[in-house]
């Protein structure tokens, strides 16, 4: 059995991935280390409490001690990086708690991996020969575009707000390691993901979460700003794509080719509310516009032309499909208001 270490395996994304990963995969033991801050919810994962290879662990990687003993105690030999601070408002109000997560967070598990697998560079202990280090990324941190053209790869980064500038110097980080010592690390780069176990302040939960509970439904600025729009579990798939056959020192990005932007979204929940949960009036009366967000990049798009050809990556939902899926998780959540 093969121990590996997911960070922030409590949040969103994680808690989609693991449930996922262990089912594709019966030779590891999942050990997950998350902080639960306001993103993280152990009752994402309570389906696996009692799973004979899940191991949950309450702890910071920020903590380079609690790092160490982790490796030592179960024998690591891969790790899944999601841990992050990753809401871009909380970012402008408090960016320091951005560079010490994200960036010396990130150096911590990073260097211990390297110290506990590496004997020196270009050279991994007996063992460990196919160890690993996934770093999950965003493509905020290629800043924003304008109406044409994609995020490929190879774009020079551009961050504009505290969250992307901190993910692009953990990307960083981790390309270094991979140039300077032969470490076998992958990144990937996704665009934004919608889908259920999502925090309650994201734009798709709090859409719907507003429109049930007869709030106005708050959209910054004009409502144009364009979003390329990926449903989790297509995500996870890619990553576990990417951990294991990805190419050591590559990066991958992940993008659903669904770009819609703020006003279609809150349009087209309204539209499936309307729908399937009626009221007097549509939803979509609840619609309000609010001061935009400093630097709010206008338009992000992935290019995915790379996992798809050299990993067969395909998202299976488009937009359409996906955000109907979302809806009936979200009321199911929120069934009692």
């Amino acid at each position: 059995m093969e121990a590996v270490l997911i960070t922030g395996g409590a949040g969103f994304i994680g808690s989609n991935f693991i449930p996922y990963f262990l089912e594709q995969h019966k030779k590891y033991h999942v050990i997950n280390l998350d902080k639960l801050t306001y993103a993280g919810n152990v009752t994402n994962l309570k389906s696996l409490e009692k799973h004979p290879r899940y191991t949950f662990i309450k702890g910071d990687i920020c903590d380079r001690n609690l790092i160490e003993e982790t490796f030592e105690k179960h024998a690591i030999k891969g790790v899944i990086h999601f841990a992050a601070e990753s809401h871009v408002d909380n970012s402008i109000k408090n960016p320091g708690a951005f560079i010490q997560t994200n960036i010396v967070g990130t150096f911590n598990v990073l260097d211990v991996a390297k110290q506990y697998w590496m004997e020196a560079p270009n050279t991994y202990k007996k063992g460990f020969e196919k160890a690993r280090f996934h770093h999950i990324s965003t493509d905020e941190v290629y800043g924003t575009l304008g109406e044409t053209g994609l995020f490929k790869e190879d774009t020079p980064y551009a961050p504009n707000s505290p969250y992307s500038a901190s993910k692009a110097s953990s990307d960083f980080i981790v390309r270094s390691y991979f140039h300077t010592y032969g470490m076998h690390v992958v990144t990937t780069n996704c665009s934004n993901n919608y889908g259920p176990k999502q925090h309650d302040e994201k734009l798709i939960p709090t859409i719907i979460r507003k429109a049930l509970s007869g709030e106005n439904i708050p959209i910054y600025g004009d409502g144009k700003n364009i979003r390329d729009w990926l449903y989790v579990l297509d995500h996870c798939k890619g990553i576990d794509l990417v951990y294991e056959k990805g190419i050591f020192g590559e990066t991958y990005n992940i993008g659903g080719k669904n770009e819609r932007n703020n006003m279609y979204i809150a349009n087209k929940i309204c539209s499936i509310l309307d729908e399937i949960r009626p009221q007097k009036a549509s939803y979509k009366e609840q619609i309000t516009f609010v001061s935009d967000r400093p630097g709010h990049d206008l338009r992000y798009a992935i290019d995915a032309t790379k996992i798809e050809k050299e990993l067969a990556w395909k998202a299976a939902e488009n937009f359409e499909s996906g955000i109907k899926k979302t809806i009936e998780w979200y009321l199911n959540k929120y069934k009692n208001t």
